[in-house]
């Protein structure tokens, strides 16, 4: 059964302006998560531009993915789409080119209800044959799960964890709490937005789903690891240490940020999907002055 815990390491889908997934440089950077034992690889998430990709290049990004992990680790796949019908073939794609499960995003340009989402999450479940992980992602979809939702999305048969913005820190014990009692016990809840995450982890969270691990996997499986020892202050102390990389992340957004560093450490060599622009050299060089300050691998 998939068991989702642990690190998820989000990388970026390297490719050209247009979209076009380049194999070499993406094959580069999963062989570096897979090298690093990651628990599992977040292939197609936000950072990983999947809204911006044609569902062949999705495709082919995930058939890569399934030849370079080879089964070592879980793949999570994002399957949002703006149309349930489409969503429910991208899942089925996704499977049979070696996905483990989807990570679903209620996509909308219309506002959607709860009921809405709900329906959709329990027709691509249903009809998609992939396992399903819960996509909150206000930032980019505009659509705020509650609790409540949560929870009746969590019991749909198919759903097998949830993927939540860490709470801010004033909140993280009462929001993590309230996920908790709204899912069935045991219930897989991972945390994104990195800069909040090693909290959100201490006060019970499941696994973190990164867009630093998909870059530094060492280093963000060190905080992981320290949490899932009980070494709280080895976990704060780790976490500390990044707050410029966190900085760096909130003020340009942590996917052009993943660019910027991926070029730079001679992973690939990538441009986000038009209209998507790479960040000004000044900055870039700003970016990688301020990662070599920091032991991170």
């Amino acid at each position: 059964m998939l068991s989702i815990s642990g690190l998820s390491a989000f990388p970026i889908t390297p490719s050209d302006a247009e979209g076009r997934v380049d194999e070499t440089g993406l094959r580069r950077l999963l062989e570096r998560l897979v090298g690093a034992q990651v628990d599992s690889v977040g292939l197609l998430g936000s950072t990983g531009t999947y809204a911006y990709l044609s569902r062949d290049e999705r495709r082919r990004a995930v058939t890569i993915a399934a030849e370079v992990v080879g089964g070592r680790v879980p793949i999570l796949v994002g399957i949002g789409a703006l149309r349930t019908d489409e969503a429910i073939r991208l899942a089925r794609d996704a499977r049979a080119a070696g996905a483990d499960a989807g990570l679903l995003a209620p996509v909308s340009y219309t506002p959607l209800s709860d009921d809405e989402v709900f329906r959709h999450f329990e027709a691509v479940a249903g009809e998609g044959g992939l396992p399903l992980v819960i996509y909150d992602n206000p930032a980019t979809t505009h659509f705020r799960f509650s609790p409540d939702l949560i929870g009746r999305i969590a019991r749909l048969p198919g759903v097998v964890a949830a993927k939540c913005p860490a709470p801010a820190p004033e909140a993280t014990v009462a929001g993590v709490s309230a996920l908790r009692d709204a899912v069935p016990a045991g219930f897989p809840l991972g945390v994104s937005g990195d800069w909040n995450a090693t909290a959100a982890l201490i006060a019970g969270g499941t696994a973190w789903f990164s867009v630093a691990g998909g870059l530094f996997p060492k280093t963000c499986l060190a905080i992981t690891r320290a949490v899932q020892a009980g070494d709280i202050a080895q976990a704060r102390t780790l976490n500390a240490e990044l707050a410029p990389l966190w900085t760096l992340f909130q003020t340009h957004s942590s996917l052009r940020v993943a660019y910027a560093l991926a070029e730079s450490l001679g992973l690939c060599r990538a441009e986000p999907p038009r209209p998507i622009l790479p960040l000004a050299p000044a900055i870039r060089d700003e970016i990688v002055a301020t990662v070599r300050t920091l032991n991170l691998a």
